[in-house]
């Protein structure tokens, strides 16, 4: 099994995943009093799930999808993971996690952006 028979159907079931629970973090932030966790961690979901489910449809064009969706997907779960976290308990998910997931999609956008250099694939019939 090749490395994008894994990659593309993941990209697809995060997408799915960071739309429903940035849906239900939002609803959560809405009545649980103190936002600043919670909505940050549904702002950061809602935003890149249709991203990833971009990157889904163009896989087999753009020639960087599979790491910009591995960046994006990885960096928006450690990210809004943390959030949670704090939100929940008093500690982080790991030391630096924020930051982490925050660099994770700040590269996923740049795979994005640098995907143009690398010319787009004809796609496949």
């Amino acid at each position: 099994m090749s490395v994008s028979a894994i990659i593309r159907p993941a990209t697809l079931f995060v997408a799915g995943i960071l739309g429903g629970v940035g849906v239900a973090l939002a609803a959560a932030a809405t009545h649980g009093g103190d936002t600043h966790f919670l909505g940050a961690a549904s702002t950061m979901s809602l935003a890149h799930a249709p991203a990833l489910l971009a990157l889904y449809a163009a896989y087999d064009r753009i020639r960087t999808a599979p790491l910009a969706a591995v960046l994006l997907g990885l960096g928006t779960l450690i990210f809004a993971g943390d959030l949670i976290v704090r939100h929940f308990g008093s500690s982080s998910l790991f030391p630096m996690a924020a930051p982490t997931g925050g660099m994770g999609m700040i590269a996923g956008w740049a795979m994005i952006a640098i995907g143009v250099f690398f010319g787009m694939r004809d796609a496949k019939a």
